[in-house]
This record gives structure tokens, sequence and C-alpha cells, in this order.
């Protein structure tokens, strides 16, 4: 007897059975690596160059306005190719489409790299492209395969994208100048992280997982488009969004105007972002765990609103404080918004389609604030009604996050069901 059951603890299917908890566990931490490291490539592309564009323009002749399309032409990429990613994920897999998005954004690293001012915005607008396709599938991925546990994973996948944008920004110009490559070779040294990413993430294209929800029927995508939900969704991303490439693109001039050096002032930025780790992580999970998002959307929308105000105020003694509170603010938003994308969409498909309509809106909006708060300032000479203006949308986007954040899909709400949950 005893050798009878040694003899079938050593047989092909016992061992392969044993074998298959260990190649899942396997798998398993392979894709939430995969995660992380695509995460961290969502935004390290686009921070490293707001430091280096005086670098950018002494060296092609740039002029202000048109060196800003080197941060602006990658939003706009986003809101042309996010409504499209879902329909690429459906046709070609989420998995494979994830890392054509790599190996895209590795050859826009390397184009903008050379000495052509051509391949400089070729380079940015395929970053875009590219980027757009992990903010679209991302959040989608996440509720496929970690439905359990979206807070964590979404808290993450924020964490790892704020951290590398941080010190992206925070590391462009010493590895220019410390290392004396010069902005091309610090621009180019991004790569590493897309190159590492890519990598990791090639076990992924061996899947054959059809999800849930993934059809061709594009009756989804219709009703989402109509649904006053998503459009709230939407709007919380998009104002978000503003917000965000608000303060990263003109917080250093508003800074600058009030005494504070160019190095300084780049500290601050790095501060801002940096406080916005915490909150990156700790929303998603309070928000996977909650009824409803309605209170956290007004909470981190009223921090941004003291900070923006504060610095409105102009109190140089209470300005790390602002800076703090916007950072807060600005952190817990975008986690937010990203976790939504899950939380609102009954499936797969939904969740991918909702962060493609939100994405494509939210930075085609990011896209048009950094140039309408530069407008403000150019008409008026001052920070002032500026500022206010950011106020005012942060507040806008409280009053919408009370919509977005209520307990419902966005495929549930026909008529009727909106105007009893409004």
């Amino acid at each position: 007897m005893l050798g009878e059951e040694k003899r079938k603890l050593n047989t092909p299917q016992h061992q392969l059975s044993n074998n298959r908890p260990r190649t899942f566990q396997i798998r398993t931490i392979l894709t939430v690596l995969g995660i992380i490291l695509i995460a961290a490539n969502l935004r390290a592309a686009i921070t490293s160059v707001g430091p280096l564009i005086g670098d950018i323009r002494d060296n092609t002749g740039l002029t202000g306005t048109v060196a800003g399309m080197l941060t602006t032409l990658p939003l706009i990429a986003f809101a042309v190719l996010s409504p499209v990613t879902p329909k690429l994920a459906r046709r070609f897999g989420m998995e494979k489409t994830l890392f054509v998005g790599l190996l895209v954004l590795t050859l826009g690293i390397l184009l903008r790299s050379l000495p052509s001012t051509i391949l400089l915005f070729v380079g940015t607008a395929l970053i875009g492209l590219a980027i757009a396709v992990g903010n679209v599938l991302l959040p989608s991925l996440i509720k496929r395969d970690f439905p359990h546990n979206l807070g964590i994973m979404t808290g993450a996948y924020s964490l790892s994208m704020s951290i590398f944008a941080a010190l992206a920004s925070g590391l462009s110009v010493p590895i220019a100048h410390g290392l004396q490559i010069g902005w091309r070779g610090s621009l180019l040294s991004v790569a590493a992280l897309s190159i590492v990413a890519a990598l990791i993430w090639i076990p992924q294209l061996q899947s054959r997982h059809i999800p849930k929800g993934y059809s061709t029927n594009k009756t989804t995508s219709k009703s989402i488009w109509c649904c006053p939900l998503a459009w709230q969704v939407t709007l919380f991303m998009g104002l978000q969004s503003l917000a965000f490439y608000v303060s990263i693109s003109w917080l250093p001039a508003i800074l600058f105007d009030r005494g504070y050096s160019a190095e300084s002032a780049g500290w601050i930025l790095s501060l801002m972002q940096f406080v916005s780790l915490p909150v990156s992580f700790i929303v998603p999970m309070i928000a996977g765990r909650s009824k409803n998002q309605r209170g956290l959307a007004v909470l981190m929308s009223l921090f941004g609103m003291i900070g923006f105000t504060g610095l409105f105020i102009g109190s140089n003694s209470l300005l790390l404080l602002w800076i703090i509170f916007i950072g807060l603010g600005q952190g817990g938003s975008i986690s937010l918004a990203l976790t939504m994308f899950a939380l609102r969409a009954p499936n797969v498909m939904v969740s991918a389609e909702l962060s493609g309509m939100a994405q494509s809106i939210g930075y085609a909006l990011a896209a048009c604030g950094p140039i309408l708060f530069g407008f403000l300032h150019d008409v008026t000479n001052g920070w002032n009604l500026p500022l206010i203006g950011v106020v005012i949308v942060i507040l806008i986007q409280l009053l919408v996050g009370l919509g977005a954040g209520r307990d419902a899909y966005v495929t549930q709400l026909d008529k009727k069901e909106t105007n009893s949950v409004s």
C-alpha cells in the first residue's frame, strides 16, 4: 500500500497539480510587478521635461509658446487615443495592447532625444499616444485580475505613478548637468523605465484570458456617452487633471514672481508631488471599502480649494502649508478618479469604455487649463484672477464629485433611475 501511494505521488499528474499553485503565485507576482512598472511610466516621460525647458529652448531656439507644446502635446494625444484604446483592447487583448504601448513609448523617448527639432515633437506625440494606452487600460486590468483588491491595487498603481513622476522632475536637471550628458541624454534616460516594464510584461503575452463583458457589441459604448453618471465621472477626472497640470506648468512661475529662486521653486513643486504620495495610496483603499465615495470627493476637493485660496491670499509665511493642501487634494483626487473607473462599471468592458471616455474629455480639458491660466495672467498682468479661476474649477469638481461618487453603475441608469438617484 505504501509503495502504491508513493508511486501515485510521483506521477506527472500529481506533480503538475502541485506545481499549479506555485505557477499561479509567480504569475500573480509578475502581473502586480508589471502593473506597478507600467504605472511608473505614465507620467515620468512628461514630468521630466518641465525642469529642462530652459535648456531645451537655449539649445533649439524654440519660443516659449512652442516649447510649451512639449507638455501640452501629450495631453492632446491622450484625448485623441483614449476613446479608441478600448476597441484596440477588444481586438488584440489588453496584454498585447499594453505591450505595444510600452514599445511605442520607448520609441518615442528615443526619437525625442535625437538631434532634430522635428523628431523632438514627433517623439513627444508618440509618448502621449503610448501613455494613453496605459492610462485607459490599467484600471480595467486591475478590475479584471484583482476584483477583490481594487483599492489596494489602484493605490499601488497611483503611488507608483506619483513617485516616478516626482523623481523624474527632480532628477532630470541633476542627470543632465551632473552627468554632463545634456538635456537629450537626461530625457533618454527615462527609456530605462519603459524597457524594464516591457521585459517584465512579456510573460503576460501568453495569456489567453478573455474577460467577461468583452465583446464586439457597440451598444455599451453608445450608452456610456449618453449616461449622466458617466459624464459626472468624466468631469471629475477632467477638472482635477486641469488643476494638476496648471500647477505643474505655472506654480514655479508664481513662486518666482514672489521672490523665490528657480531652484527653490523646483523643490517646492517636488514637495507638492511627494505630499500626494500617501493619499494616492490610501484613498483608493478607503474608496474600495466604502458604499459611496461622495465624502472622499468632497474632502479632496476642499483640500485643493484651501490650498489655491491660500496662494491667492499670498502669504509666503504659510506657503508650504498651502502647497501641502494642494498636494493632498491633487493626489487624492486623481487616485479617486482612477478608482471610480472600476467602481462605477459592472464589468471590464464598461470600465475600459468609461476610462476611455473620461480620459479623452479629461485630458482635453487639462490641455486647455495651462493655456487659459497663462492667458488670464497675460490679460491681468497678475496671478489673482487665474488663481480664483482654479478655485472655481475645483468647486465645480466638488459638485460633480457628489454625483460621480454615488453607489451606482453607469449602465444601470436610464432616465427614471437617473432622476431617482440624483
